[in-house]
């Protein structure tokens, strides 16, 4: 067996590369240098080949765990217009019906997670592929535990994961300096706008934790970068010692997502963008 980590894919593009490398040398069929390019072509012919093919595979079984979402999305969402039309007995149970339903697609779609680990040896990055959805599905229905083992594994390649991520350090009150360098990292390098959810999270913990001058200079060095009304109503509330004012309310289904507060009337959760 190859050693852990080792992909299958690379050592047979690497023994076809060889193989014709070698062949064509020692037969005769062409030089020292010759034979070296073709080996070369032959690898990469193999490689670009099987990753062509793998990929392929990987996206259908990826596409079969969106489309489970999705149809759960929309069995709920056609619930919830009925209930506009005639109501359920009463709100509590309405919520509980959802939480229900929404647990029972999630569940479904986290099941179909588990066969795309046949590709961990063949697909570079599958293992961290996997539990990167498997954390935002799981986070969907508040298996934070499973989130907690998953955590060091996934895939931070967009401001969502960075602060799921800070909202999960807060709850189990890790130290407001760790969370900081995570929200440091996840601030660098994005585009206009794109922060907002971010600086919102890393001021929210801020006020939270007591540090006011610390919340207001974030969110001042975040409207560099931002135009967004939240931030703004935020940073001026802060400015005018209104803390009482100080809200993340309209920002939405993404700020609710993120488990640090619950909206005083209950939404659909939305589905997280994983891939």
């Amino acid at each position: 067996m190859p050693r852990k980590g080792k992909m299958y894919s690379l050592i047979i593009a690497l023994g076809c590369g060889a193989g014709t490398g070698l062949t064509l040398y020692f037969t005769g069929a062409c030089g020292y240098g010759w034979s070296c390019f073709f080996g070369v072509l032959g690898f990469g012919a193999v490689q670009m080949g099987m990753g062509f093919f793998l990929q392929k595979k990987v996206k259908a079984a990826m596409k079969a765990v969106e489309a489970t979402l999705l149809e759960g999305q929309k069995a709920l969402q056609a619930k919830m217009q009925r209930w506009q039309v005639r109501p359920p007995g009463s709100p509590q149970a309405a919520q509980n019906e959802i939480a229900r339903d929404q647990r029972k697609f999630v569940e479904a779609a986290l099941a179909l997670t588990e066969p795309l680990h046949r590709f961990d040896r063949w697909v570079p990055m599958m293992k961290r592929q996997i539990a990167t959805a498997q954390f935002q599905l799981y986070w969907m229905i508040r298996e934070y535990r499973k989130c907690d083992a998953l955590m060091g594994k996934v895939l931070c390649v967009e401001p969502t994961m960075y602060a799921m991520k800070m909202a999960r350090l807060y709850m189990l009150d890790r130290p407001t300096e760790e969370i900081g360098k995570l929200y440091a990292k996840g601030s660098r390098r994005l585009r206009y706008n794109q922060n907002v959810l971010l600086a919102a999270a890393w001021s929210w913990i801020l006020v939270k934790r007591g540090d006011v001058d610390g919340a207001f200079k974030a969110l001042n060095a975040a409207l560099k970068n931002s135009d967004n009304d939240t931030l703004k109503a935020n940073r001026d509330a802060l400015a005018n010692n209104r803390t009482a004012h100080f809200s993340n309310t309209n920002i939405g289904d993404t700020w609710w997502a993120l488990g640090l507060e619950e909206p005083k009337v209950k939404m659909q959760r939305p589905r997280m963008q994983w891939r």
